[in-house]
C-alpha cells in the first residue's frame, strides 16, 4: 500500500454517469480517495452513507471525495441513487487505480484466501502528494476521523 509522502498515482476512470474523472484535475485542492470492496454490501453501504453524512463538512473545507470500487457505472448509479450519495463514485473494473494505490491484496474470510480490495482511504494534498493513509478502516467512523484530521484534531 502506498504511504504518506508518495505521489498519488494519476488515473482517469468513469463515474456513475459515464463521465471521465481524472485525479490530477483536482490539483490545487485536497481530495479524499477511498477504496471499498463492493456497492450495496453492509460495510460499504455504511461507509458510503457516513461519507454522505459528512459531505457538507468536506465541501466547507474545499475537499472533494472520490469513492472507488470494481463495480460498474450502472451499479454505482443505482448505489448513489438508493443512498443519496452526493460525492463522486468511479468504476475501476480493470483495477487501474486499485492496483496503482496497491489496495488489491490477499484477504482471508472464514479461512478462505482470495484477492480483493482492502478498504482504505487516502488524503491527497493540493500538490497531488499522499498526506495521510488510513488502512483497514472502520466503515462507520472513517469519514469523521478524516474531518477531525483536517481540523488538526
Amino acid at each position: 500500500m502506498l504511504k504518506a509522502g508518495e505521489k498519488a498515482p494519476d488515473f482517469t476512470l468513469k463515474d456513475k454517469d459515464g463521465n471521465s474523472v481524472t485525479l490530477s484535475s483536482f490539483l490545487g485542492r485536497k481530495v479524499i480517495v477511498y477504496f471499498y470492496p463492493r456497492d450495496n454490501t453492509p460495510g460499504c453501504t455504511r461507509e458510503a452513507c457516513a461519507f454522505a453524512g459528512a459531505y457538507d463538512g468536506f465541501r466547507e473545507r474545499n475537499v472533494e471525495v472520490i469513492g472507488i470500487s470494481r463495480d460498474s457505472e450502472k451499479s454505482h448509479s443505482n448505489f448513489a441513487a438508493k443512498h443519496h450519495l452526493p460525492f463522486i463514485l468511479v468504476s475501476d473494473p480493470e483495477l487501474e487505480a486499485i492496483k496503482a494505490f496497491d489496495v488489491w491484496q490477499e484477504k482471508k474470510l472464514y479461512g478462505k484466501v482470495s484477492m480483493g480490495v482492502v478498504r482504505s482511504t487516502f488524503v491527497i494534498d493540493e500538490k497531488g502528494i499522499i498526506e495521510k493513509v488510513y488502512e483497514k478502516v472502520k466503515p462507520d467512523t472513517n469519514a469523521a476521523e478524516i474531518l477531525d484530521y483536517l481540523d488538526g484534531k
